[in-house]
C-alpha cells in the first residue's frame, strides 16, 4: 500500500520575481523547473488552462523533476467556461488527449476551475461529472473542483462531489466561498492570501493552522472550527493532500510552500 503524502507547492514555475528570491542568482531559466522540483512537493501547471500543450512538453516536465514529485494540471477554460457543462464532452476529450499521459505517475489531480458567475445546478453538474474520465490510457485520474459562487455552499453540491469522488477545493480567499467539506479520497487546497510584508507569505500562526489542517485531512479527520455545509460523510484515512500557495503576494509563494513543508516534517 502506498503511503499517503502531503504535498505543498506553487502555481507554475516561471515568474521573474522568484529569480534571486527563490531561485539562486545565475540559475539558468532552463533549470528552474528542476530546481523547483527539488525544493517543493508539487506544482500546478497553469498554461493548460489557456491553451493546448505539446506531448513533448509534458514529457520534458516529467523528466525534470524527482520521482515522487506531482503535477496538478489546470483544465482548459474551454471545458469549464460553458453555459451548460453537459455540452463539454468534446473539449474534455481534447484536453485530456493533448499529452497528459506523458506525465505518467507524476500526474496529480486535474483542477477544474469555474468562473465566479457559474452557479450551481445539480443536474448540470451531475452530467458534467459523469463525463470526467476515471482513467487515461490506464493511468488513474483524480479530479478537483474549484467553484467560486455562493450557490455552491449547499449540501447537495457536496454530496454530488462525493458521489463522483471529486475533491471540492478548499480556497483560502477574500473573494470566493470557502468549503472545508472533504468529498474524495484526496484533499486539495489553494491558499490565496499571502502577504508581501511577511517573509513566509503567511504568519507563523496561520501556517501552523494550515499544516495542522493538512495532517487532519490526511488522517481522515474533520478539523474543528470551520463551518461545514454537509455531514462528514465516510471516514477516509490515508488521504493524499495537495496544498498550493497560489496568489496574493505571488513573490512569497515558494517561501510559504516551503514553510508548510517544514512543518509537515516536524
Amino acid at each position: 500500500m502506498v503511503e499517503a503524502r502531503i504535498r505543498c507547492g506553487i502555481g507554475g514555475w516561471t515568474f521573474a520575481p522568484w529569480r534571486g528570491t527563490f531561485y539562486p542568482k545565475g540559475l539558468r531559466q532552463a533549470d528552474e523547473l528542476k530546481y523547483a522540483g527539488e525544493h517543493l512537493g508539487a506544482i500546478e501547471i497553469n498554461g493548460t488552462y489557456y491553451g493546448t500543450q505539446k506531448p513533448e512538453s509534458f514529457a520534458n516536465w516529467h523528466d525534470a523533476v524527482p520521482d515522487d514529485f506531482k503535477f496538478a494540471v489546470k483544465a482548459s477554460r474551454y471545458c469549464t467556461n460553458r453555459k451548460d457543462l453537459r455540452e463539454t464532452g468534446e473539449s474534455i476529450a481534447k484536453f485530456t488527449g493533448q499529452g497528459l499521459v506523458e506525465l505518467g505517475d507524476k500526474l496529480g489531480p486535474i483542477l477544474w476551475q469555474f468562473m465566479p458567475t457559474k452557479t450551481f445546478d445539480a443536474e448540470e453538474f451531475d452530467g458534467f461529472l459523469k463525463m470526467l474520465p476515471e482513467k487515461l490510457e490506464g493511468l488513474p485520474l483524480r479530479h478537483a473542483l474549484e467553484v467560486r459562487h455562493e450557490s455552491f455552499l449547499c449540501s447537495e453540491f457536496v454530496e454530488l462531489a462525493r458521489k463522483h469522488n471529486a475533491a471540492v477545493v478548499c480556497a483560502h480567499s477574500e473573494k470566493y466561498p470557502q468549503i472545508f467539506d472533504q468529498t474524495a479520497d484526496f484533499s486539495y487546497a489553494r491558499l490565496m492570501c499571502s502577504r508581501e510584508d511577511v517573509e513566509t507569505g503567511y504568519p507563523d500562526s496561520e501556517l501552523d493552522a494550515w499544516a495542522a489542517t493538512a495532517r487532519q485531512w490526511s488522517n481522515g479527520e474533520r478539523p474543528d472550527g470551520p463551518d461545514y455545509v454537509s455531514s462528514p460523510g465516510a471516514l477516509v484515512k490515508g488521504r493524499d493532500v495537495y496544498m498550493f500557495v497560489i496568489s496574493g503576494a505571488k513573490v512569497r509563494a515558494p517561501a510559504a510552500a516551503q514553510a508548510l513543508m517544514k512543518r509537515m516534517k516536524n
